[in-house]
């Protein structure tokens, strides 16, 4: 179990397993078909525990805040910094749109391949800001409607795994649970606690998979992604990959200089919620291992934590809205739009607008939100549809860690001026800054019986070495 664990835990073993997924999904499909197969399950087991666990982290994180000094003014931060950082993306995505021009430079055979996709597309997307009261429970793709953020019935919105409205309800009991004294709810904190370490587990031991989903999603892109339509989106799916490692390191170098620590430090302590968000795909996934790294490792509140990293999950679509710039730039190229500098900020408000609406909503659903953006350009909306569905898999890992880092840069602002929960070393290791010293003790019988085999290895050596003199 423990070899297991430290190959799932490691970047290199998920590494390895991709490429032999890759190479196995052109020699092998049904073993590629299996392992995937396998991989959905661990999706879905994780996304059943990690809403539960949503749930009962806010609940902690609610009452632990409330708690605080100035509460009202950590919480309007919280907000207002997770607004500015999507917008910080979107504009970081603009920009560098603005310098590497994807979809400018293709060559024949691509717009060839591209223009084909189109054409073959029928699908129509909708974004509807406020919906009738008889359809407002339905979710549809690229739709949004005022009963998916405020549920008439909460326990429905549970049923439907409707992530805001599962949010609202739960910022309104956590209030309510939070005004109540500790007294007044032992028996309930004891539930919570043990409910909390419970999905933790079962997230943990779900992560295990983390191996086999990488292989499995491998073997599924190389059997179903034609080549052709990758070869002629790797213009876009290089800036966006090369776009979301250098804002996510940004971001890890912010946290490393609020937690005091270097960045190698820091990257150690996210790797393994890094590694899962990457290789799960899941904005949800990550919570359980973010929240331990933000506050044990790192020394962050964990209240802010359990409060932000949930809240964060549904909200914070950082990677969205850099992936809908590059997007608006790609689709705006390749139809040679010329983008001035109006189209500039244009693109940079909307990509914020379309990814705070595409809160709550995971996948290929998300995609049909570049139409807020290319709608305002003037853009065939069509496009969108069915160029980025194509190659969503391949980009909802870097977008997942670019949001999980930005929400984490989140927890580490909010928590400035808290004291630190980091894990202590001993008092003269600290003041010394040195390491644990390992002390190795022995008993008589242990010493004697050390010695005895170093002088029979010793002596076998000479008599080794006397043999071979006398040949």
């Amino acid at each position: 179990m423990k070899a297991w664990k430290s190959i799932s835990n490691s970047t290199l073993a998920l590494l390895v397993c991709f490429v032999m997924g890759a190479i196995v999904g052109i020699v092998a499909a049904p073993v590629g078909a299996a392992a995937y197969f396998v991989g959905q399950l661990y999706l879905s087991v994780v996304n059943m525990a990690a809403v539960p666990l949503l749930v009962v982290a806010m609940f902690f994180g609610l009452r632990q805040l409330l708690a605080m000094s100035r509460p009202g003014v950590r919480i309007g931060t919280m907000l207002m910094l997770a607004v500015v950082l999507v917008a910080l993306c979107a504009a970081g995505g603009v920009a560098l749109a603005a310098i590497a021009m994807p979809g400018q430079h293709l060559s024949s055979v691509a717009h060839a391949r591209l223009g084909e996709l189109v054409l073959q597309s029928t699908s129509d997307t909708r974004v509807v800001l406020f919906g009738h009261a008889a359809s407002s429970a339905t979710v549809t793709p690229g739709g949004f409607s005022l009963g998916d953020l405020v549920p008439d019935n909460f326990y429905h919105a549970l049923a439907q795994g409707r992530a805001l409205g599962i949010l609202t309800g739960t910022i309104l009991f956590g209030m309510a649970f939070a005004a109540l004294s500790s007294e007044q709810t032992p028996m309930l904190n004891s539930v919570f606690e043990g409910i909390y370490r419970a999905l933790e587990s079962v997230i943990g031991y779900a992560n295990l998979l983390l191996p086999v989903l990488a292989f499995g999603m491998a073997a599924h892109l190389s059997a179903h992604v034609q080549r052709a339509t990758i070869d002629a989106m790797s213009g876009f799916l290089l800036c966006f990959v090369l776009s979301a490692l250098l804002l996510s390191a940004l971001a890890l170098a912010a946290i490393a200089r609020q937690a005091g620590t270097s960045f190698g430090r820091a990257l150690t302590s996210l790797k393994t919620p890094m590694l899962v968000g990457l290789a799960s795909g899941s904005a949800t996934a990550p919570i359980p291992h973010t929240i331990e790294a933000m506050s044990t490792r790192l020394g962050f509140s964990r209240g802010v934590a359990e409060l932000v990293v949930p809240f964060g999950s549904v909200f914070v679509r950082a990677g969205s809205a850099l992936y809908f710039a590059l997007a608006a730039v790609f689709v705006a190229n390749l139809y040679d739009r010329p983008i001035g500098m109006a189209d500039i900020v244009v693109i940079g408000v909307a990509s914020t607008v379309a990814a705070l609406m595409s809160a709550g909503q995971n996948g290929v659903v998300s995609v049909g939100y570049i139409g807020v953006v290319l709608s305002l350009l003037q853009l065939p909306v069509e496009a969108a549809g069915v160029l980025f569905i194509t190659i969503d898999v391949i980009c909802e890992g870097p977008r997942n860690l670019l949001s999980l880092l930005s929400i984490c840069t989140v927890v580490a602002l909010v928590s400035a001026g808290l004291p630190s929960e980091r894990t202590p070393l001993p008092a003269a290791l600290a003041a010394a800054g040195a390491r644990p010293v390992f002390r190795f003790t022995f008993s008589r019988a242990q010493l004697v019986l050390a010695m005895s085999c170093v002088v029979a290895a010793a002596s076998l050596i000479v008599l080794m070495g006397i043999g071979v003199g006398a040949k």
